[in-house]
């Protein structure tokens, strides 16, 4: 049980920097006259990260800047959950050997005090 818990937590350190939610791009128009962007159907670029808190949902404005790192902290964010999937299930089957295990002693011995 100690090794699938070092073996998490090292797991675990790798996944820096890390987000859950969604990034997307969304293209808004101006308040300024003739803006030639908004005229265009181009529109102005802005990036918005969405997700929930809990039962909240949230947005937040993402500077473009910082678009390449929070795309990596989202895969980590989903490699993370990924992660605690499979740990799930390695920890209930080691918990089930250990038991079995456990089970396995307490027959034997309870056999040899009957003998």
């Amino acid at each position: 049980m100690a090794e699938l818990r070092r073996e998490f937590m090292a797991a675990v350190s790798k996944l820096w920097p890390v987000a859950g939610g969604s990034l997307s791009l969304r293209k808004s128009s101006c308040m300024r006259e003739r803006c030639a962007a908004c005229e265009s159907g181009v529109g102005h670029p802005r990036y918005g990260l969405w997700g929930r808190s809990g039962t909240e949902r949230f947005s937040l404005y993402v500077a473009e800047e910082l678009v390449p790192e929070l795309e990596q902290a989202l895969l980590n964010g989903q490699a993370l959950q990924q992660l605690v999937r499979e740990m799930g299930v390695r920890y209930t089957q080691a918990r089930r050997s250990e038991r079995s295990e456990q089970q396995s002693k307490r027959q034997s011995s309870s056999r040899r005090k009957k003998s």
